[in-house]
């Protein structure tokens, strides 16, 4: 199983963490006190942030290392000579160092954070100035740094990478790994193994989707951005618990307020289903088309079929006829592609109409010969983007092209396969199918949960939680020996509840008996990738647990039913067994609660032993 993050109601403050901030330092001084290699480091992460920098330091210019003298000549910042600022004349040694930068501090309103490193008074660590610099800085409400006295430091410097573009030029793409002075060294090679394990384009894709958010508000006046309210731009910072909320799609009669609106909700939507290779190749034009909301990226004019016809021994060109695959991808783990999938993608594609939902580890496989288009079949927006693969698809074995359409999970459980073999049939291409894993009984295995139990579940059911353009559907009504799994409603996780518990029949969203509050759920997102998590409730708890972790991670799906703690623990495989209903309450406190009285957990990541796969 995976580990534990958390277990019950609102997490529990433990301490002992910082408070990870990104400061933006424009038009501010940082103040280094020391001139060594280490006052040379914090200047340059300063200089990067678009600080104004100064050194302060004793000794003058000449006694600075290289890189600090270098930066000086160069005009990147400024040296002061400690020794020579104002101070009294009658005080020596540290009180008169003290008193002068008594003296600089009061005559430099604009100093925002002070450095003190290693090189404080010539290379040597100064326990007493240091505290009394420290309590001056105080006095001054400016946060202070001192190298290796922890207890001098009101900010410490976590261990940064800033990610470059394909051409070398730094993006704005930073991360920073701090372990709050207990393993420095630690710090530096979790973050490089970070590094490592990122897309080589991760810090282009940044600057792609930066690009992408100008274009989208360059046609918004000044009155119409200050309108955008805060679920219209996805900040770093936001609470905005999903990015599956409807995406209106362009109209003729829309306001600009609305365009604005739309622009900014296509760009959160992007950024949080495409590929991070297909972000980072955006070109402005293809940008524009996605905001448009019209299309999908233009097909990229480099691609060309080799093979377009087939010679005859009468010398004569025959058309080579264009094939359309049906394919299914699995639910997200590249190792579960059948080796069907997998031929299709590597060996016989010439085009690639991928869902979004479709991992970037899948689609990596795919040669980089082979074009790629994602489907933006967004909130708001499926059935246009439904007809334009379609059409796309056409187009393409018109010309002799073998097209794959590619569908996370299986293509006919709710994947829209049997009306795509229509459109295709009447268009005179046959399209062969050709199944996937689907994440109605992969998710659940992944999540350590068995859809059907010798003893607590007979049988299952495969649901959606959302209609046809997004109207409500019926929802089956309780059985305790049934296993219920809806795809396609964690966004609508209140509506959903509410329908299977009401006592009435819901106003007929409901087909059957209500569910009691008790009944195990789980919600369980972006199944069989790392950052799998799987939140355990019951249906009374369970809006409250997904409020409490943060923002969703789609895909996401429910399991209803006691099949969900059939395997927790020791297990248990009594729940058909006649008199155990009068049980239920006793097993979800010893499920959920145990001594702690709380009502959900959570469980991130996958089982180790999928490590080698």
């Amino acid at each position: 199983m995976a580990a534990v993050s958390s277990v019950g109601g609102y997490h529990k403050p433990q301490g002992g963490a910082s408070l990870v901030l990104a400061f933006r330092l424009q038009n501010s001084i940082t103040l280094v006190l020391g001139s060594g290699p280490l006052a040379a480091s914090r200047a340059f992460a300063a200089l990067d942030a678009d600080s104004k920098v100064v050194v302060l330091a004793t000794g003058g210019l000449n006694s600075a290392c290289d890189e600090i003298q270098w930066r000086a000549q160069q005009g990147q910042l400024t040296f002061v000579d400690w020794d020579t600022l104002p101070g009294s004349s009658s005080a020596t040694g540290d009180d008169k160092l003290v008193e002068a930068f008594e003296s600089y501090l009061t005559s430099s309103p604009g100093v925002r954070l002070v450095c003190l490193t290693d090189t404080l008074l010539g290379h040597q660590r100064n326990r007493v100035l240091a505290e009394t610099i420290y309590q001056t800085c105080k006095g001054h409400n400016i946060p202070v740094n001192c190298t290796d006295m922890p207890d001098l430091c009101d900010f410490t410097f976590t261990s940064t990478h800033r990610f470059e573009d394909a051409d070398g030029n730094s993006t704005p793409l930073q991360i920073g790994v701090t372990t709050n002075g207990q393993g420095c060294r630690l710090a530096g090679r979790i973050r490089r193994d970070i590094v490592s394990r990122l897309p080589k384009d991760v810090g282009g894709a940044v600057q792609r989707v930066g690009r992408m958010r100008a274009l989208a508000k360059a046609r918004t006046g000044t009155k119409v951005e200050d309108s955008l309210d805060e679920e219209d731009e996805l900040e770093e910072n936001s609470k905005v618990s999903t990015p599956n909320r409807p995406v209106p799609s362009r109209s003729n009669s829309e306001t600009e307020a609305e365009s604005a609106r739309r622009r900014i909700k296509w760009v959160a939507q992007v950024s949080e289903y495409w590929p991070i290779s297909k972000l980072a190749q955006m070109s402005d034009a293809e940008m524009e088309e996605v905001l448009d909301g019209e299309r999908s990226p233009a097909p990229s004019p480099s691609l060309e079929h080799t093979e377009p016809a087939i010679p005859s021994i009468h010398s004569l060109t025959l058309s080579r006829p264009g094939k359309i695959l049906l394919v299914g991808s699995g639910p997200g783990h590249p190792s579960l592609l059948t080796l069907a999938t997998h031929t299709a993608l590597t060996k016989m594609a010439d085009l690639v109409l991928s869902d979004k939902l479709v991992p970037d580890a899948v689609l990596a496989l795919i040669p980089k010969t082979v074009q790629i288009r994602i489907a933006k079949k967004f909130p708001g927006n499926a059935e246009g983007a439904q007809m334009e693969m379609m059409e796309a698809a056409v187009e393409a074995a018109q010309r002799g092209l073998t097209v794959v359409r590619l569908k996370q999970g299986d293509p006919v459980v709710y994947g829209r396969a049997g009306e795509e073999v229509l459109y295709f049939r009447a268009r005179g291409f046959e399209p062969v199918v050709i199944p996937g894993v689907s994440s109605a009984l992969a998710a659940p295995t992944f999540a350590g949960i068995p859809v059907t139990q010798r003893g607590v579940a007979e049988s299952f059911m495969v649901c959606t939680g959302v209609g046809r353009k997004g109207k409500e559907v019926q929802l089956p009504g309780y059985e305790r020996a049934r296993t219920v799994v809806i795809l396609m409603g964690v966004a609508r996780l209140p509506q959903v509840i509410q329908a299977l518990t009401e006592d009435a029949q819901a106003g007929g969203r409901r087909d059957g008996a209500a569910y009691p509050l008790h009944t195990p759920i789980a919600i369980i997102e972006r199944a069989s990738m790392p950052d799998q998590r799987v939140i355990s409730s019951t249906l009374k708890d369970i809006v409250k647990a997904l409020d409490s972790v943060g923002e969703q991670r789609p895909p996401g799906m429910m399991i209803i039913g006691w099949s969900v703690l059939a395997l927790w623990g020791e297990g248990d495989v009594a729940v058909l067994d006649e008199g155990e209903e009068d049980k239920d309450d006793e097993r979800i406190e010893r499920w959920l609660r145990g001594r702690d009285g709380k009502s959900w957990r959570v469980a991130e990541g996958l089982d180790s032993g999928w490590e080698g796969f």
